[in-house]
């Protein structure tokens, strides 16, 4: 099966692509592009991957479904284009950067700029309806991300898994941590952000990780 996603990707991914569950989640996705109001949109679905090739990724970030609001997703978890108000849990995130590294918290929350530094923002789930989430969970998409993680735990040494929440802190399971940094807290959304999100510093513990290794750190 021919997906359009970045080279180094796409070659790793290959034998994924054409397994039955992957065919059947693809049909699965097509028809509801077709029949509902479905985000991101459809050409942005794996920009996650474009933006952050394979052999340049050195921090994962994993998310749960893209936001299912109008103009908020755009393929990369907790990020919104330019000239879209911050959802919560984003204005959360870039208040722990600011007690955590000292920095000036961002007008935009388009993360694009992290993504080109090599920070991969992946959701388990790729796609969603409108205004309803987790409306496309158990349909295929997590199988898939599984295999990224994996693929990433396996082949590459000294990555930063960031895992906040109960949900993503699962895919940890997949994670050699004598190879790779895993870091954990609670969720950054209003509900849990106050039960050990905010002071976590994994932004600097980031940074100081890559370095130790000689790996160039994340302008956050």
């Amino acid at each position: 099966m021919d997906v359009k996603i970045e080279a180094g990707w796409k070659s790793r991914l290959a034998d994924e692509f054409n397994q039955p569950y992957f065919l059947e989640l693809t049909n699965f996705v097509r028809e509801e592009y077709t029949t509902r109001q479905i985000f991101p949109p459809a050409k942005l679905i794996f920009h996650a991957f474009d933006q952050s090739p394979f052999d340049q990724t050195k921090v994962i970030i994993l998310g749960q479904d893209p936001y299912h609001g109008s103009g908020q997703a755009h393929g990369l978890c907790f990020s919104v284009p330019d000239g879209i108000e911050l959802p919560p849990s984003l204005q959360n995130i870039f208040r722990e950067i600011s007690q955590d590294l000292g920095l000036p918290s961002p007008a935009s929350g388009n993360l694009d700029r992290w993504a080109s530094q090599g920070v991969l923002l992946l959701n388990s789930t790729l796609t969603v309806q409108a205004n309803r989430a987790g409306s496309h969970q158990n349909q295929g998409w997590e199988r898939f991300t599984d295999r990224v993680i994996s693929l990433l735990a396996e082949e590459k040494e000294h990555l930063v898994f960031i895992l906040w929440g109960s949900f993503a802190q699962k895919k940890g399971e997949l994670i050699n941590r004598n190879r790779h940094l895993v870091l954990t807290s609670p969720h950054p959304s209003p509900l849990s952000s106050y039960r050990g999100f905010f002071g976590n510093k994994h932004f600097s513990k980031t940074n100081a990780y890559l370095e130790l290794h000689g790996i160039l750190p994340i302008a956050w």
